[in-house]
């Protein structure tokens, strides 16, 4: 079969006129894998997604192998080019979550930050080494701060109730457990409200003003270690001076741990690279973000005269978005003279809450007409929930389309299946891995039935099921 880079054609979708980076993943709204075949329908890794949909239903997640290590590499490449000392990107891994991408990034040779007990366990049975996790979280648990002391998982600080109980459970386990203190820097990027981390307003995280009664704190504790600082200042950031804040602050304030007889070896300058998920948004390559956090690091370093830290960051979405897309299924459509003409898919808010949540803007495209060659019209595409806000597109471009052709959403990899929900009992979509023709089931999809799995009808009452 002959497959044609979208990435060397002229188009009629503008977003498909992009050229394909392969470097830097996250400058690319489709899959580094993305083709046309011959007969002019969309391809991902030289899958037929019309067979795809055939073998595993819809609506469906679609995730590239290619895409995912590209991204990986680019982080590992770029620290070992600009850094001198020692890095470790670590995958955020609240992005997307499962035994396959613990396992993938495992086997890149990155860390992971998880922020329950289920990512922990995720993460251990994906073959993640504990010595390269970090166990994140505003309102850890006693069992969740248990099992991360138990499986030696370095800890993040987030707040004064995590340190006592902290210091408590080392105790009584008569074991020393690594950690590192999350505190707010003071930065604010351009980003959306809700996604802002660092500036002083935000749940996570101590105040620097706190920082000296933590450290004597953490001084008088036997068993707590304090081995780095972590920050972070938000996510689906495009632009890269606040990093150089960032690490200036951060090399700052451990100069006040070192008061305390602190040794600190490690900084963690968290993560949040944009990606681009419509033609305007232009983030930075991978390549460029790692440039400014390494230099900014080794500048403050050198400034303050303070040792070479263990770089560490923690890319999520920036890892996985754009190797995901999911395929829904065109269903009813309903013309409203004058004013728009509704479609409505298979799927909507309970696989992709983001765009009732966030606002969010993804690009998209007919599996059939790719390039919106057949008389193309704009439509508004619907999810199938009980609410009114459940659109996903509003005013999409999209040739000429009927009941039951597939309709591909690009940029789904990150915070769609992690976020996703039974909202009026809809079951979860699939994942399938793509790699060079082939396909794999990585989650499998829920059925109506498992929805029951934990529903409970007391004694007292009477079953009547009329289910056949």
């Amino acid at each position: 079969m002959l497959y044609i880079k979208i990435g060397k054609m002229e188009v009629n979708s503008s977003f498909l006129k992009n050229k394909i980076f392969f470097d830097s993943p996250n400058k690319n709204i489709v899959p580094i894998s993305t083709s046309i075949d011959k007969n002019g329908n969309l391809s991902i890794a030289n899958c037929s997604i019309n067979n795809l949909v055939e073998r595993y239903g819809s609506p469906i997640y679609l995730l590239d192998e290619m895409t995912l290590r590209s991204s990986c590499r680019a982080y590992k490449r770029a620290l070992e080019k600009y850094y001198p000392g020692k890095s470790l990107p670590i995958y955020a891994s609240k992005a997307n979550s499962s035994l396959f991408m613990s396992n993938l990034i495992h086997s890149e040779g990155l860390g992971l930050d998880a922020v329950s007990e289920g990512e922990l366990i995720t993460a251990l049975n994906g073959g993640v080494d504990n010595k390269k996790i970090v166990f994140h979280g505003n309102n850890k648990s006693d069992r969740e701060i248990e099992f991360a002391i138990r499986n030696k998982i370095k800890i993040v600080v987030d707040n004064s109730f995590d340190l006592e109980r902290l210091i408590t459970f080392s105790e009584s386990l008569n074991t020393t457990q690594e950690v590192m203190v999350r505190f707010t820097p003071g930065i604010e990027c351009h980003t959306h409200e809700y996604i802002k981390t660092g500036s002083v307003d935000s749940k996570f995280g101590f105040g620097i003003e706190n920082l000296e009664v933590v450290f004597s704190k953490i001084k008088k504790s036997k068993n707590v270690k304090l081995v780095g600082l972590h920050a972070h200042i938000g996510s689906q950031i495009f632009e890269l001076d606040p990093h150089n804040d960032l690490a200036e602050i951060m090399v700052k304030v451990a100069l006040e741990a070192q008061k305390f007889g602190h040794i600190i070896t490690e900084l963690n300058l968290g993560g949040g690279l944009g990606v681009k998920y419509i033609p305007n948004d232009d983030p930075p390559t991978i390549d460029e973000w790692v440039e400014t956090i390494s230099k900014a690091l080794i500048k403050a370093c050198e400034k303050n005269k303070f040792k070479l830290p263990t770089l560490m960051c923690e890319p999520g979405r920036s890892i996985v978005a754009t190797s995901g897309v999911t395929i829904y299924k065109l269903g009813a459509f309903k013309e409203i003279p004058g004013l728009k003409t509704y479609i409505s898919v298979d799927g909507g808010m309970s696989d992709n809450p983001r765009p009732i949540t966030y606002q969010s803007n993804y690009s998209a495209c007919l599996v059939s007409d790719p390039l919106n060659l057949n008389s193309p019209k704009h439509f508004t595409i619907a999810g199938k929930h009980c609410e009114s806000g459940d659109v996903l597109f509003k005013n999409i471009l999209l040739g000429n389309c009927k009941t039951g052709d597939l309709l591909c959403v690009f940029g789904t990899g990150a915070y769609n299946l992690s976020m996703s929900s039974n909202y009026n009992r809809i079951p979860r979509p699939a994942s399938i891995l793509l790699n060079d023709g082939n396909s794999e089931l990585i989650q499998k999809r829920e059925t109506p039935e498992d929805l029951l799995r934990f529903d409970v009808l007391p004694d007292r009452f009477i079953s009547h099921s009329s289910v056949s």
